[in-house]
C-alpha cells in the first residue's frame, strides 16, 4: 500500500504537515504541496516584518521539509479554479486544508470603508512585496496615521511607518515599495488599543524596539498607563514597565512621533471622499467588558489600518463555521479523507512554532484513519491539471525566484536579497509567462496564500 495526499496552501501550517506526514507514516508516501502563489512559505514570507531576520529564519527550516524526496511543491494552483475538492479526492487518498487566516477583522464602525481606510494585512503584504499588492497600492501622503490595535503586527505596522528608507534599505523589502517608504510624509502614527496596556498583546521584545527607533520619539500619556499589574505575568509586568518609563521620557526632537493610546476606541473615520481624521471615545472596563464613557477625541489622520485580529476565509466545497471562522473539525478531521490544520482549524492563535504540533495532531487522525481502509482508485493529479491547461510552479522555478532574489540585491548593494515585486516578474524569474504559469492573473484575490 502506498499513500498520496494533497496538502491546499504552502505556510507553516502545511508544510509542518507535510514534515509529520513524512515522520508518521509507514507506507511509501508522496505529498504534493499545492499553493496559488508561485511562492512558498505563507506568512513567514509575506507577513514577518522585513527586518526582523530571525524569525524569516524559519524559512530555511521549511525548505528543507519541500525538498524532502517525498514532498512535491506545486505553486500556481488555485482550488476552486484550476481544481475543486472532487478533483482532489479522485487523485489523493487524502487531502488537507492549510490556507491559514490572512483576512483582517473589520472594526464595524460608520466610515470604514472610505479610501484611505484599509487592513493592516493588506500594508503589510505591501511592504513584503506579496504579488496581489501593486508598488502603488499605498501612497503614504498624509502627516498622521492611525493603526488600531496592540499587537505584535500592529508594532510591525508602526515600526515600518516610523523607520527612514536608509534604515529597510539592507531588508529584502522591494524596491519600488523603498521608493514610496523613502518619499513617506507621515511625521505622526498612533497606535490606539481599546484596553489598558495589561491588556496589550505585543512581547515585550517588539515593544521595545520601539522606544530603540533612531527616526521617532514615542510619547505615552502616563494616566493611561496606570494599572495595577501586581498579579500580572512577567511579560504584562514588563510591558507596562516600559510603557511607564516612556511616558516620564523627555522628547529627543525626532523627525516622527509614536503616540500610544490606550483606553480609546474607534467610533467613526470622518471624510469627504477619503479618510480625513478618526473620532475615538474614552472607554473603562465594567463587569469585564470595555464601554464608552461619552468622552471623545478626534484625530486629524489621513489613513487608518486597522489590526484587530485575524479571520479566515471559507474554501469552496469545504464546510466553514461562520460563528468560529474556522473549519468544523475533529482532532484535524473535517470529514472522509479531508483534514485541516494551522489557524484555519484552530483560529489564529499561538506563534509560527504552534502550528508543528497542531499539524502533528491532524496527521495522526489522517493515518489512523487510513490504516484499515481499501486503498482509493486515484486518478494522476499531473494529468489532470495537464488536462486543464495548468503548468504548476516547481519547486525548482522557486529556486530561480529566489536566485533572481539574490542578483537583485547584488545589482542594488542591499542586503542578501531583494523580493521581486509582482506576478510577471516572479514568473520571468522562473523563465514563465502568464499563460504557461497556470494563467495565474496578477493581482488576483484568491485563497491558497
Amino acid at each position: 500500500m502506498s499513500l498520496r495526499v494533497a496538502i491546499v496552501g504552502s505556510g507553516p501550517a502545511g508544510i509542518y504537515t507535510a514534515e509529520a506526514l513524512t515522520k508518521q507514516a509507514t507506507v511509501p508516501l508522496r505529498v504534493d504541496v499545492l499553493e496559488r502563489l508561485p511562492t512558498p512559505y505563507g506568512l513567514v514570507r509575506y507577513g514577518v516584518a522585513p527586518d526582523h531576520t530571525s524569525i524569516k529564519s524559519i524559512a530555511g527550516y521549511l525548505r528543507g521539509v519541500l525538498e524532502l524526496p517525498e514532498v512535491r511543491f506545486l505553486g500556481g494552483v488555485e482550488l476552486g479554479k484550476d481544481v475543486d475538492v472532487t478533483d482532489l479526492l479522485g487523485c489523493y487518498d487524502a487531502v488537507v486544508y492549510c490556507t491559514g487566516a490572512m483576512v483582517d477583522r473589520r472594526m464595524g464602525i460608520p466610515g470604514e470603508d472610505l479610501p484611505g481606510s484599509v487592513a493592516a494585512t493588506d500594508f503589510v503584504n505591501w511592504y513584503c512585496g506579496h504579488p496581489d499588492m501593486p508598488a502603488d497600492r499605498f501612497v503614504l501622503d498624509s502627516p498622521e496615521v492611525a493603526v488600531i490595535g496592540v499587537g505584535n503586527v500592529a508594532v510591525d505596522v508602526v515600526r515600518v511607518l516610523a523607520k527612514t528608507a536608509e534604515e529597510l534599505r539592507a531588508t529584502d523589502v522591494p524596491e519600488e515599495v523603498l521608493t514610496r517608504l523613502a518619499a513617506s510624509e507621515v511625521k505622526t502614527v498612533h497606535m490606539i488599543g481599546r484596553r489598558g496596556p495589561e491588556h496589550a498583546k505585543f512581547s515585550l521584545k517588539e515593544l521595545r524596539e520601539l522606544g530603540e527607533l533612531a527616526n521617532a520619539d514615542v510619547r505615552v500619556r502616563p494616566e493611561e498607563c496606570v494599572a495595577d499589574v501586581t498579579a500580572a505575568s512577567r511579560q504584562i509586568r514588563g510591558n507596562v514597565e516600559v510603557l511607564r518609563s516612556w511616558a516620564a521620557r523627555p522628547s529627543r526632537g525626532l523627525p516622527r512621533r509614536l503616540d500610544v493610546r490606550f483606553w480609546m476606541r474607534p467610533v467613526e473615520i470622518l471624510g469627504e471622499g477619503r479618510v480625513e481624521a478618526l473620532r475615538l471615545e474614552r472607554t473603562r472596563l465594567e463587569d469585564g467588558r470595555v464601554v464608552g464613557t461619552g468622552e471623545f477625541e478626534t484625530l486629524p489622520v489621513g489613513m487608518v489600518l486597522r489590526s484587530v485580529g485575524y479571520q479566515s476565509v471559507p474554501l469552496p466545497g469545504v464546510p466553514f463555521s461562520e460563528t468560529t471562522m474556522t473549519v468544523p473539525n475533529e482532532a484535524g478531521r473535517v470529514r472522509d479523507r479531508e483534514y485541516v490544520a494551522g489557524w484555519l482549524k484552530r483560529g489564529p492563535t499561538g506563534v509560527i512554532g504552534t502550528n508543528k504540533s497542531d499539524a502533528a495532531e491532524t496527521v495522526r487522525t489522517l493515518l489512523a484513519d487510513l490504516a484499515d481502509r481499501e486503498p482509493v482508485r486515484r486518478a494522476d493529479p499531473d494529468e489532470l491539471l495537464a488536462s486543464r491547461g495548468v503548468s504548476p510552479i516547481t519547486y525548482e522555478h522557486w529556486l530561480a525566484i529566489e536566485a533572481a532574489e539574490v542578483a537583485l540585491a547584488r545589482s542594488l548593494d542591499r542586503g542578501e536579497r531583494v523580493k521581486l515585486l509582482g506576478l510577471a516578474a516572479m514568473l520571468t524569474a522562473c523563465d514563465r509567462d502568464l499563460v504557461s504559469g497556470g494563467d495565474l492573473e496578477a493581482g488576483r484575490p484568491g485563497v491558497n496564500s
